[in-house]
């Protein structure tokens, strides 16, 4: 089943975030190292090329991706006008205080001290924005949570030096386009829990799984000769003893330890998608777009 979450709470935030891109001059956009393009909200594109305001693209939690994945997206992304990307986590103090000095490079003409440096913050719930905003402001001024969608409001705060932070709500988009997108932000926990089901959020995860990490997939749970992400979560609650009453495999719990191994970084460095996969994903996906519609029998008899 598709996967689908906009609340409502977030018309108010895109609203916000338009306004408040008039009084920016460099947009911080934070997305999942392990699926920045998945993890990208195609408005944030939009809102900075109508305001031309250049983008610093922050590929956040790179220590739990692929290195060699994380490299490629960081091509792929330079190579965009108006975007420098960066791989960083957000939870190592250095790698968050080198953030203020590249949006400055974005902005040579707030370097004359006359006017401050205006940065905003934005992404998709979940994927480190907070975190960020914590570490530049040296102190706890975001709530950080488990759960997506944890920040409500709009934010500004000065950094000192001339540099002036504002951060955003998680802002998702109305549409997920592909359906392999929505099963990836569920997997990474961008997504909330309301909106999907567990077991076969874990089933797309452990195909994407077995078929880039099947190695590590195999040491980690003492498995072999795993066909399919169903399969794996099945085997996952035979070895890990998950039953319920009655003797039968409770998957549902086997779903949550495969997910929260990936998320948690248990598994080792994982990417969900490549610039090579994505460009796969897309030209199934326009196929199938294009291909005329299955034929009615009942109608033509």
């Amino acid at each position: 089943m598709p996967i689908q979450w906009f609340p409502g709470h977030m018309n108010a935030a895109r609203r916000q975030a338009a306004e408040a891109l008039a009084r920016v001059d460099v947009v911080i956009e934070v997305v999942d190292a392990r699926l920045p393009e998945a993890s990208s909200n195609p408005m944030i594109a939009e809102l900075c090329g109508a305001r031309s305001r250049p983008r610093l693209k922050l590929l956040n939690k790179a220590d739990l991706a692929d290195p060699g994945v994380t490299e490629a997206w960081l091509a792929c992304y330079n190579r965009q006008p108006g975007v420098k990307a960066h791989a960083v986590s957000c939870r190592i103090a250095g790698d968050a205080a080198r953030v203020p000095d590249l949006c400055q490079q974005l902005a040579p003409h707030r370097n004359d001290g006359t006017k401050p440096l205006r940065m905003m913050v934005l992404g998709i719930p979940n994927v480190g924005k907070s975190t960020l905003t914590n570490a530049l402001a040296r102190r706890r001024i975001c709530k950080v949570g488990d759960e997506p969608a944890v920040t409500r409001q709009q934010q500004s705060l000065e950094l000192g030096r001339g540099r002036r932070l504002t951060d955003t709500p998680g802002l998702m988009w109305p549409k997920i386009e592909h359906d392999l997108d929505g099963f990836m932000l569920a997997a990474s926990h961008a997504i909330g829990r309301n909106a999907v089901i567990d077991e076969e959020v874990a089933a797309v995860l452990g195909d994407l799984l077995l078929g880039r990490y099947r190695d590590a997939v195999m040491a980690r749970y003492r498995v072999a000769d795993v066909a399919d992400g169903i399969a794996l979560v099945e085997r996952i609650a035979e070895r890990r003893g998950c039953r319920l009453r009655g003797g039968r495999l409770d998957l549902e719990k086997a779903a949550r330890i495969l997910l929260q191994d990936y998320r948690s970084g248990a598994l080792g460095r994982i990417s969900l998608e490549s610039p090579d996969s994505r460009q796969c994903m897309l030209e199934r996906d326009q196929c199938v777009g294009d291909a005329p519609p299955a034929r009615d029998s009942a109608a033509d008899s």
